[in-house]
Order: C-alpha cells, then sequence, then structure tokens
C-alpha cells in the first residue's frame, strides 16, 4: 500500500508540472489521470492476498513448525550436546534467513517463515536449557523467547511478532507469579476475602484486564493489522478468562507469601498496568476500559469464596455483557458485539444449570433446556442481525 501510495503521487506530480507548461490541455490530464488509476487499482489487487493463499500459508506454516519439532523430538536422543545445540542455532536462522530472502519477491510467505522462525526460537531457547542443564526456571525461558519476539518485531513490524510478544509477555509474568505464590491448599479453613483477593486474583485479574486492552485495541481512527491481531487474542481470551478469575476467588488459596503492602501493590499493578497499556493504543478513549475495571473489581467483590453462586454475580455477568454489547455499538465494532451476545447467552446457560436444572425432574429440565436453546438461539440470532444492520457491517 505504501509503494502504491508513493507512484500514485509521483505521477500525479509529473502530470501537474506537464499541465501548468501548457504541454496537455485539460481533457488529456483527466484521461491519463483515469488511465493510470485503473492501471494502479488492478496491481493492487493482483499483489493482494485471496482466502486461498492465507489459508495455505497459515497451514504451511504450522505444518513447518509441527514438523520441524517433531524431527528434532525424534532424533534428539541420538545427537551429541554439540549438534543439538547447531541444530536449535541453524533451525531459528534458516527460518528467518529465508524470511528475509523472499521478503521482495512473496511478502506473505517472508512474513510467514519469520513467525516460524519466532515460534521455534521457544522450542531452541528451553532445548539449550536442556542441553546445558540450566537452572531449571521456566519463566526465565519465556521471557527470553519473549525477548526475542519483541526485537523480532522491532526489526519486521509484523503482525505475527506483535501477536506473538502480546501473548508471551504476560506468560512470563504469570508464569513467575506461578512460581512465587504457593498452590493450593485443601486442607486450610476459608480465607477471609483479602487472602485470596490478594494470592490468584492477582493474576486472574490482569488478565482479564489484558484481554479487554486487547479487544479494545481498534478504534475508528486507529486500524492496522497488529491492533487487528490484538483484537483476535482479546476475543479468544475474554471468556476464559472471566471463568478463571470466578474459580480462582472462589477457591481457598494459601495466604500471600507476601507482605501484606506488597500483595496490595501487586493487586494494584494487575489493574492499572493493562489499564495504562489501553491508554497508549486508545488514548482519550480509553475512559470506557475505566468503566470496564469497575466492572471487574465488582466481580471480584461479588464472588463469594465458597462453591455457591450468588445471584448478584450472574446480574454482573449479565450487565458486562450487555455493556460490551453497547461499547461495540458505539464504536461500530463487530467483535464486541458476537462476543457479548455470545457471553450474555453463556451467563443464561450457567444460571439455568447452576439454579434451575438440579431443581426440576429429569425430563422437565431437558425440555427446558431444549426450549432455551431453540428460543434463545432464534432470539440472540435475530438480535444479532439487527445490531449488525446498525452499526452497517462495522470493524473487527
Amino acid at each position: 500500500m505504501a509503494a502504491y501510495s508513493a507512484s500514485s503521487a509521483k505521477w500525479q506530480h509529473f502530470l501537474r508540472r506537464w499541465q501548468e507548461a501548457g504541454l496537455i490541455d485539460e481533457k488529456t490530464a483527466a484521461a491519463i489521470a483515469v488511465h493510470e488509476t485503473a492501471h494502479e487499482a488492478g496491481q493492487e489487487a493482483a499483489r493482494g492476498w485471496n482466502w486461498q493463499v492465507i489459508v495455505a500459508l497459515t497451514f504451511g506454516g504450522v505444518l513447518l513448525a509441527a514438523g520441524i519439532l517433531l524431527f528434532v523430538a525424534a532424533h534428539w536422543d541420538t545427537m551429541s550436546p554439540a549438534w543439538r545445540f547447531s541444530l536449535v542455532l541453524a533451525m531459528v536462522a534458516a527460518l528467518h534467513i529465508g524470511g528475509a530472502l523472499v521478503a521482495t519477491r512473496f511478502p506473505a510467505l517472508s512474513i510467514t517463515l519469520h513467525a516460524v522462525g519466532t515460534i521455534c526460537l521457544g522450542a531452541g531457547i528451553f532445548l539449550a536449557g536442556q542441553i546445558f542443564h540450566l537452572q531449571e526456571h521456566w519463566p526465565g525461558g519465556v521471557l527470553l523467547w519473549a525477548l526475542g519476539a519483541w526485537a523480532a518485531w522491532a526489526l519486521l513490524r509484523d503482525w505475527p511478532q506483535a501477536a506473538l510478544a502480546a501473548v508471551l509477555t504476560p506468560a512470563w509474568l504469570i508464569g513467575e507469579w506461578i512460581e512465587a505464590v504457593p498452590g493450593r491448599q485443601w486442607d486450610m479453613p476459608a480465607t477471609t476475602f483479602s487472602q485470596v483477593s490478594w494470592t490468584w486474583a492477582t493474576p486472574a485479574v490482569a488478565a482479564l484486564m489484558l484481554a479487554i486492552t486487547y479487544l479494545s485495541a481498534v478504534t475508528p481512527e486507529k486500524t492496522s493489522a497488529a491492533r487487528k491481531a490484538l483484537v483476535w487474542i482479546g476475543g479468544a481470551a475474554f471468556i476464559p478468562a472471566v471463568i478463571i478469575l470466578e474459580t480462582f476467588v472462589r477457591w481457598r488459596w494459601s495466604k500471600t507469601p507476601f507482605p501484606e503492602p506488597y500483595a496490595t501493590l501487586c493487586l494494584i499493578a494487575a489493574y492499572l498496568l493493562p489499564l495504562l497499556l489501553a491508554w497508549c493504543l486508545r488514548g482519550k478513549r480509553a475512559w470506557v476500559n475505566v468503566i470496564a475495571m469497575l466492572w471487574i473489581f465488582l466481580l471480584v467483590a461479588v464472588t463469594p469464596a465458597s462453591e455457591e453462586f450468588s445471584l448478584a454475580l450472574f446480574l454482573l455477568c449479565a450487565v458486562g455483557a450487555l455493556g460490551l454489547i453497547q461499547w461495540g455499538l458505539t464504536e461500530g465494532r463487530q467483535a464486541m458485539i458476537n462476543l457479548g451476545l455470545a457471553g450474555f447467552a453463556l451467563n443464561v446457560l450457567w444460571f439455568y444449570f447452576s439454579n434451575v436444572f438440579d431443581k426440576l425432574g429429569r425430563s422437565l429440565s431437558l425440555i427446558g433446556l431444549g426450549i432455551l436453546f431453540l428460543v434463545g438461539g432464534w432470539l440472540l440470532e435475530k438480535t444479532r442481525r439487527r445490531l449488525m444492520v446498525k452499526i452497517g457491517g462495522g470493524e473487527l
């Protein structure tokens, strides 16, 4: 697209010069402009990616990465440490060199090879740790992998590198938290709300806040392939993050190993750091993310530290789903509307199984479930179509 714009500006510049010099009249200049515009539009369409190319490159990249890893695993025991380390280096280097060689001839293939190279970098880091018997601290390996993805994105500016960095960076932070905080102790008595929220609720809050930040990365003013990749990541992580948050808050975990002030700072950081990223991505539009942060805080507050689900929790989840739909309508975003409708439907099903299903007979429960699926599905699809018409197709 950049080359297309530069070429268009170049011939328009010469066309104005010729017309001002009196070499061509206005009618001839208009005819030349129509011809050149149609020619460049055809070239741009020829350079575009159709869906067959995208599918082929996606599956090819996944299969290539899987095949390389399986080959290494199958021959790992028969190799000496020197051969193992050489193979790891060659595997990563060959993919990135191949991506650089085809960058001008086939940019799509170049992006795919660089992405596979960064994925294989993670395998290489952990294989190198196994070769040299390094200290076992797996979050450190994830950190090195994330740094590699950030370096690749800084050099290439490809959206797969941005997506890998966006996934690996929080994975490293959560991994450090998992290593630092002890797991659940089943024989412990019930803990207080503060003790629960200061342990495993902290990474769960951070994950949900980050999912919402990624989901809102695309704005009417700012759209790019990297931002769209963040939207896909946030959309895929949003509902699982809500479920994980509810699970971690309800369970009774061991007390935090940190002093109380540090535990409080960690929880505050879980709310504010993703909000800061939202401000960097969205600017003044980040005020909606502040409302989402307050919703998450209430979600943690109303969640009981028991196996029971309160009515306030279901109502708050429904409010969150409706708020996401309204957010999507305001900014013309299909992804938010679809995700909000899916969240609302799952919340209704969750309420039915938790509060209604066991109180009815087997036959009545199944009949009610069938009616819920049929009528609810019809209403949701009807509502979705109306909302899509209202935003006129909208953005991702």
